[in-house]
């Protein structure tokens, strides 16, 4: 006899569930975050910058320099000015450092406590070489006129012409045979008028001045003239060569000294009597020579000692510049 199903409900089979747990080992241990790569990078980014610091400061001139230190001394100025704003009335220091961006690169700035470099020493140097052209226009025309000239070739052997530190120096010095004075006179002979004559109206081609000064021998004068001496008769014979080149047609207001040096100049000091001693420089000056003689005739003042001193009466006396020139046909003599 078969068996009857069962009437109970057949319990299910299910599969038992797994869970998995993962441990991180290692954890707190070792470098596996990302925040050591942001902290090298800062350190990488801070010697880059260090040593473009480093790469400025080295190629920076030494005035761009005291520029920058003086703008971040007081930055404000910058903004609001040197001579305005909130630097002008909140600053210790007024103004600040002249703004680093009022300049082109690598232009050096001048500051207060640098000298300022002459600016005007390129056009001194232009001035002076026009200068000497002119003299040496001077001197080649000079040259040509004796040439040309038959009453200045008979004689060019006791001219004279020469550029020197002072300007253009002409001489008519004695000859043996041929003196331009008699012994122990001041009246000149007649060639030699017609020498001076002959150049003086040249010497109006430039504007400089001219210095004109007699010349003796060292053999003393024996006139008989009580006082009287060598140093009086080089003076009335410059004055003779002044008159006889205003004669010839150079202006007046040129001449600015006329003097009598003896025989403390001699171009041959071995030889008491040398007759090239016995001579009349003309010295048209340069104007460096012109400016140094107007410069108080070369004398040293009190204010040139004491610059900020207020002159007194004592040394303004001291000071009073000598006359310039002697234009006067009585004697003068002038020791240098």
């Amino acid at each position: 006899m078969a068996e009857k199903p069962s009437r109970e409900p057949m319990q299910s089979v299910l599969a038992p569930t797994i869970i998995v747990k993962r441990k991180k080992k290692g954890h707190g241990h070792g470098h596996h975050g990302g925040a050591w790569k942001i902290a090298y990078a800062d350190f990488v980014t801070a010697m880059m910058a260090f040593f473009l610091l480093m790469w400025l400061l080295g190629s920076t001139s030494k005035y761009d320099k005291e520029g920058i230190e003086q703008y971040f001394n007081t930055p404000l100025s910058a903004l609001f000015g040197d001579q305005g704003g909130a630097a002008h009335h909140t600053s210790v220091v007024n103004g600040g450092g002249e703004s680093i961006a009022s300049s082109r690169p690598g232009e050096a700035r001048k500051t207060q406590s640098q000298p300022t470099p002459p600016t005007q020493q390129p056009q001194r140097v232009s001035m002076q070489q026009e200068d000497l052209q002119r003299l040496q226009m001077l001197k080649q025309k000079l040259s040509a006129l004796i040439e040309a000239t038959p009453a200045l070739k008979a004689f060019k052997d006791q001219i004279r012409i020469a550029i020197t530190s002072e300007g253009l120096r002409i001489e008519i010095v004695d000859s043996l045979k041929r003196p331009m004075f008699a012994s122990g006179s001041f009246k000149m002979e007649g060639y030699a008028t017609t020498i001076l004559t002959n150049i003086g109206s040249t010497l109006n081609d430039v504007n400089n001045r001219v210095s004109i000064a007699g010349h003796t021998d060292a053999v003393p004068y024996s006139g008989g003239q009580t006082g009287y001496s060598n140093w009086e008769l080089s003076s009335e014979r410059a004055n003779a060569a002044r008159r006889a080149l205003v004669a010839g047609g150079m202006n007046e207001g040129k001449i600015l000294q006329v003097r009598g040096l003896a025989d403390v100049l001699p171009l041959n000091k071995d030889v008491v009597d040398e007759p090239t001693n016995r001579r009349i420089s003309i010295l048209v000056l340069n104007k460096a020579a012109e400016q140094a003689f107007f410069k108080d005739g070369g004398r040293t003042t009190m204010d040139d000692v004491l610059p900020n001193a207020v002159p007194n009466a004592a040394n303004k006396e001291a000071a009073a510049p000598a006359p310039v020139a002697v234009k006067t046909d009585a004697p003068v003599a002038v020791v240098k």
